[in-house]
């Protein structure tokens, strides 16, 4: 492999292109076109389709693919075709840290969004703490395999003539040669392992920069996505966060991961979403443990979940971001369903299990013999 230069002036000058404001996409006779609106996408109507969540992923590229397979969507002969025809699959952020195979999962996430669309089906995924952390160059999470990956990837986005969309597209495909090579040639940078790790900083910095070409990837996909009367998020969404307007929230994250907000004191970060304890991607309200907390306590949460759901025209939420010890679960009279079961190797190293929505109709997936749990939706509030 070519040793590539890292270089801002050798990356692409644009982000990556963009989706229209309202698009249709292709889909089987029997069903009525998914619509989506927003840019990022924020609302869509996917009338008659089944819903999929997954949760955390942290760079476990084999548990994504695990978790996938298991959702119906990803075929199990290696081959990573689509297999959910018209199902709309939603990912709930975290892909990134504590794993070393963060780009090859968004990049698979990008080729079954390009192969659903063909099928009917769609791919969305929301943006978590630790897409935003990452932006912000904060890196305290990172693995030193994926400091790696970004620095093979900027020397594959160089052997692709700096196309992004091929580059990212097919990075998944090619990845793990790419690791075996580099693992291979390790060994021969002995003593200059500290400049081995500050070229893989370097290289992520180069990438996840706001305006970097992964950073503004990342700008495509919203903080906040409502599909039909079900809203996800990862942390939680709140009041007035609604109030506040949740396309307003992902208009100004995307504009601070493609351009950074630029003011005398440099770029602002969108505060009410991604900073603090009762930001949209750091909220744990609704997904901690209640065992602690009085029944009073309970009940506030409660009705700030209702004020939540009422306002925001939702029956019931979906929230990834801590860990579930009992798996995926809901709480509240199902007006709230965590997914995040730590899948990853680099958190809990537990076993898949996704989130099933089918109408009115929700079930947990855990295995592929489908022993699941099924439960009725609250109603709406």
């Amino acid at each position: 492999m070519a040793m590539a230069s890292l270089s801002l002036n050798s990356l692409p000058t644009q982000p990556p292109s963009r989706k229209i404001i309202e698009t249709s996409l292709n889909y089987a006779a029997s069903l009525k076109p998914i619509v989506i609106s927003g840019d990022p996408p924020t609302f869509v109507s996917a009338p008659g389709r089944r819903i999929v969540a997954v949760g955390d992923l942290h760079g476990d590229l084999a548990k994504a693919r695990c978790a996938l397979e298991l959702a119906g969507v990803l075929s199990s002969d290696g081959r990573d075709m689509w297999t959910g025809q018209e199902t709309v699959l939603v990912q709930l952020g975290d892909i990134l840290d504590r794993g070393e195979d963060e780009i090859a999962i968004l990049s698979l996430l990008r080729s079954l969004q390009i192969q659903a669309k063909e099928h009917g089906g769609a791919v969305f995924q929301v943006n978590g703490n630790h897409e935003t952390m990452n932006v912000e160059g904060d890196f305290r999470y990172v693995d030193s395999g994926a400091f790696d990956e970004c620095s093979d990837f900027l020397e594959y986005l160089n052997d692709c003539e700096h196309n992004w969309d091929d580059a990212f597209a097919s990075w998944f495909e090619v990845s793990e040669s790419w690791k075996q090579e580099r693992k291979v040639s390790n060994g021969s940078w002995g003593p200059w392992n500290l400049v081995k790790r500050q070229k893989g900083v370097i290289a992520r910095s180069v990438l996840l920069r706001p305006g970097g070409p992964l950073a503004s990837e990342l700008a495509r996909h919203p903080v906040v996505l409502k599909v039909d009367d079900w809203v996800f998020c990862h942390g939680g969404l709140l009041p007035h966060h609604v109030t506040y307007g949740i396309e307003k929230i992902n208009n100004e994250v995307s504009k601070w991961m493609i351009n950074g907000n630029e003011d005398d004191n440099g770029p602002q970060i969108p505060f009410i979403a991604t900073r603090g304890y009762d930001s949209v991607v750091w909220n744990r309200l609704y997904s901690r443990d209640t065992t602690d907390l009085e029944d009073y306590n309970i009940e506030q949460i409660q009705s700030i979940l209702d004020c939540t759901l009422q306002v925001v025209g939702a029956k019931a939420m979906v929230v990834g971001h801590t860990p579930q010890t009992t798996g995926v679960n809901c709480k509240y009279n199902c007006s709230i369903w965590r997914v995040d079961v730590g899948m990853s190797s680099g958190v809990l190293d537990s076993r898949p299990e996704v989130l099933e929505i089918r109408g009115d109709k929700t079930r947990v997936i855990r295995s592929k013999s489908d022993s699941f749990s099924e439960l009725q939706a609250a109603d709406y509030i």
